[in-house]
């Protein structure tokens, strides 16, 4: 398990690298160019500044039962469909059971602001300790219950599924090895 964040503009990043480093939990935060992040405890990666490219980036890495911190419903919504559990930095849990309605919230909010010719909306109210400490404690509950749910599955895993596993990786293992064999073999001709 990993925890990916979308961290432009992103207030709870030092919260989400405390709560992960309580519980040994990698973090990765991933920005655009116009962005100068740096994190003594996570990855950072830079990708190009065009429209969505760390959204997709994020998606192209992130894998079930990882975590997402973003508040793009957009995000959240591609990473729930690959298995994922994502949060909102409101501390407010995505799920399969509420992304639906909030993209449609989203989509007739869009729609009203442009039949009203406002292309600048009021932000959001200034964030609070409150909001920090509802972030925090929410944000953690998600972590320990997707660490469980690991420990749980790695349980359950019948031990014939275990053995298939394994064999596959020993598979792969000498598949590697004949792979770098050959190539020195070419190497020496």
């Amino acid at each position: 398990m990993q925890i990916f964040v979308d961290a432009d503009a992103c207030p709870v990043v030092a919260i989400v690298e405390k709560v992960a480093k309580m519980h040994a939990v990698p973090v990765t935060l991933l920005c655009d160019t116009n962005h100068v992040l740096s994190s003594g405890y996570s990855k950072v990666i830079v990708v190009g500044a065009g429209a969505d490219a760390v959204d997709y980036k994020l998606i192209s890495i992130c894998r079930k039962g990882d975590i997402v911190v973003s508040q793009d419903y957009g995000v959240a919504a591609m990473a729930l469909g690959k298995g994922a559990y994502a949060i909102h930095q409101s501390g407010k849990w995505y799920t399969n059971d509420n992304i639906d309605q909030m993209l449609m919230e989203r989509h007739l909010n869009k729609k009203a602001r442009r039949s009203i010719h406002k292309s600048h909306m009021k932000g959001p109210r200034k964030r609070t300790s409150e909001d920090d400490e509802k972030f925090a404690q929410s944000f953690e509950k998600m972590v320990l219950m997707a660490q469980e749910r690991i420990k749980k599955a790695a349980k359950d895993t019948p031990k014939n599924i275990l053995k298939l596993w394994e064999q596959e990786l020993v598979d792969l293992e000498l598949e590697l090895n004949n792979l770098v064999d050959d190539e020195e073999d070419n190497n020496e001709d």
